[in-house]
């Protein structure tokens, strides 16, 4: 009777629980808050929303903060970049909420979790000491920076202050200092201006090409792979590389990984919007496929769901990938979804331990 008993509480646990280690993906890219630094409580992200079926999580809120502007929406209470032409601060407490939400969980808990810092202005030269006074103030809490913003699509021009680009001295510091301490980067740069013409090359691409040859010590996750709601990638695109048609936006990617001048850069998948271009025909979700079996070992999934109410909100992108996740190898499933995470964070949580131990922390 009592081997019975234990075999039926081991069934209950497997089947109503989850199996360990099966759970489906490592998410690479979330927000617990919103734009108005509010969001879902972390016990509740972890038990009810995550639960069996997210094994490890990068933890980061959103740097900046909507600005309710009475002028501008009277008594609406914007709690969305979108929905207020008021501006858009940096808004630093984020770092330290997130550390506090962070060393609220137990030991066991924590391990699921990897916090990233967010709350400085990419513009300003100061930004590399706030990022070091968070790590010393919160020793053996922080795997990363970002994700962080330099052009995106609606929200640049809506910052307060000066303008973010990928040519400022001030990234290249951070940059510098997180190859120094061996800190995670995830940056979001879209690599193009909304609404481009079709026969004009992506603006940012470039530049951003140079600033990670800049920082060759650096581990960059480009995140969304440079895309937006209308930076789109264009099937027709002329490129004046090769001046023949090309889809595009792929074809950029594989260049990049495959030419061997940039073994620091990563990138996400994450975002409802980017999904929509990789299932959107059969074309594409090959095309994709194809890339990531190339290269599997340089892309990672995240959903960049922002402040979930619920398992099934949350685990919205990762269904919609499904027609892609079909057209992956085993071994480039397991990487993209689980692997490449492990292997990134892992490394720099390593690093930066290491790092904060010579500080004296």
């Amino acid at each position: 009777m009592k081997g019975l008993r234990f075999l039926l509480l081991w069934f209950c646990f497997l089947f109503g629980r989850g199996v360990a280690g099966q759970e489906l993906f490592n998410d690479s890219h979330f927000h617990l808050t919103n734009y108005i630094q509010e969001g879902t409580k972390i016990e509740t992200f972890l038990h009810d929303i995550m639960g069996d079926k997210v094994h490890r999580v990068a933890l980061f809120g959103i740097p900046l903060q909507q600005t309710w502007s009475y002028a501008n929406s009277a008594d609406y209470a914007p709690t969305y970049y979108l929905q207020s032409d008021a501006p858009l601060y940096y808004y630093s407490f984020t770092d330290a909420f997130i550390a506090m939400q962070y060393l609220s969980l137990d030991e066991e808990d924590r391990e699921r979790f990897d916090p990233m810092i967010t709350g400085f202005n990419p513009a300003d030269m100061y930004a590399a000491d706030h990022i070091e006074r968070v790590l010393k103030t919160f020793p053996g809490v922080f795997s990363g920076i970002g994700e962080f913003t330099i052009h995106k699509e609606f929200v640049s021009s809506k910052v307060a202050g000066e303008v973010a680009s990928l040519i400022n001295p001030a990234l290249d510091r951070i940059l510098d200092f997180c190859a120094e301490t061996g800190l995670l980067v995830i940056l979001h740069s879209d690599i193009d201006i909304p609404f481009q013409k079709p026969d004009q090359d992506p603006v940012f691409m470039i530049q951003m090409k140079e600033l990670i040859s800049r920082h060759p010590e650096t581990t960059i996750i480009w995140a969304h792979t440079g895309l937006g709601r209308v930076v789109h990638p264009n099937v027709s695109r002329i490129s004046s590389v090769n001046r023949v048609p090309s889809a595009f936006h792929i074809e950029m990617i594989r260049r990049a990984v495959e030419s061997g001048d940039y073994p620091n850069l990563y990138f996400d998948i994450s975002w409802d919007e980017v999904a929509k271009y990789v299932v959107r025909n059969e074309e594409s979700i090959l095309e994709t496929a194809s890339l990531l079996n190339e290269f599997p070992d340089r892309f990672l999934f995240g959903t960049d769901e922002v402040a979930p109410s619920s398992q099934e909100g949350y685990m919205k992108v990762f269904n919609m990938y499904e027609p892609l996740w079909e057209k992956l190898t085993p071994e480039t499933r397991h990487m993209v979804t689980k692997g490449n995470y492990e292997r990134l964070f892992d490394r720099a949580n390593e690093k930066v331990r290491a790092w904060e131990k010579s500080q004296g922390y």
